[in-house]
């Protein structure tokens, strides 16, 4: 099965009169790359979400988007300043043997005290939401893996296409590679025909020898054997399961080097035609392999 790097996936689970949105966007990148962007009372979450998606997706730039609307129950602990609270007994004491002060304290006069009492938020959720929020990203995991696929199934069909022309293409320019010697032993022969103006006979050994050198001199053989083995390497990696878009784009380059080979030793208008449309399919096919995990 083949998968595309881009894909959205978005789920959302109402939760005690509030709700959790999970969005998660992908793009093609060289690795596994996971960003989140989430309220602080689910950082600690954060290592498990992140298992939690790396499981599902091998490569791509990943990017999670997680809020809380309405109502998120949070709950509140009051903090005393115990050294604070000896710090006011003790001059209390000290006010008192003065005699001047009405020192006598009463409980409000420490629980009402901005420096001594204070009522924090707690950063921690409910179980509930905890599980909600975790339900809630699997279930945007898996719609975005249901769109990487779908994209997935597009490119591998327009790949294997493209993968036939270029097999197509490179028949084409095997047929061809034997017609150009033989139409530059002909034009050969008429130049020096031309040369001698009917005096004399052409030296067929001589002949035989320019032509042999220029036949290894435009020999495309192995590479287009080469090329030939590649696609048919290509084809079968595109079946395999798991993440494959690395070894098909080392392919690709190594496809893009025998085309360039061939078409340096193209000789004639109808090679260096089909070497030209050899590099557009390839072109097309390197940009579409850029996408694939």
């Amino acid at each position: 099965m083949t998968v595309s790097m881009t894909g959205y996936g978005r789920a959302w689970m109402d939760q005690d009169g509030g709700r959790i949105l999970v969005e998660i966007k992908s793009v093609n990148h060289r690795f596994r790359e996971i960003q989140f962007r989430m309220p602080r009372q689910l950082a600690f979450l954060e290592d498990r979400l992140r298992r939690l998606i790396a499981a599902a997706v091998e490569r791509g730039k990943l990017d999670v988007f997680i809020t809380m609307e309405g109502t998120v129950p949070v709950s509140k602990e009051a903090q005393l300043d115990w050294d604070l609270v000896h710090q006011f007994l003790d001059h209390a004491d000290d006010l008192e043997k003065l005699n001047v002060f009405d020192s006598r304290l009463n409980l409000e006069s420490f629980l009402f005290h901005p420096e001594i009492m204070t009522v924090e938020e707690s950063s921690e959720l409910n179980e509930s939401w905890v599980h909600a929020a975790e339900s809630t990203v699997s279930e945007a995991v898996r719609r975005l893996t249901v769109m990487r696929r779908s994209e997935g199934e597009k490119l591998h069909e327009d790949l294997e296409k493209r993968l036939e022309n270029i097999t197509s293409l490179t028949t084409a320019l095997q047929k061809q590679a034997p017609a150009v010697v033989e139409e530059y032993r002909s034009r050969l022969k008429e130049k020096i025909h031309a040369l001698l103006h009917g005096h004399g006979e052409v030296d067929e050994q001589r002949m035989i020898t320019e032509t042999a050198i220029f036949a290894d001199k435009i020999d495309t053989a192995e590479e287009i054997t080469r090329l030939f083995s590649h696609c048919s390497q290509f084809s079968q990696i595109l079946t395999q399961q798991g993440s494959k878009g690395r070894k098909l784009d080392f392919l690709v380059q190594e496809m893009n080097r025998e085309m360039n080979t061939i078409g340096s030793k193209a000789n004639n208008a109808s090679m260096s035609h089909l070497v030209v449309e050899l590099k557009s399919e390839l072109e097309k096919i390197k940009e579409q392999v850029q996408n694939i995990e």
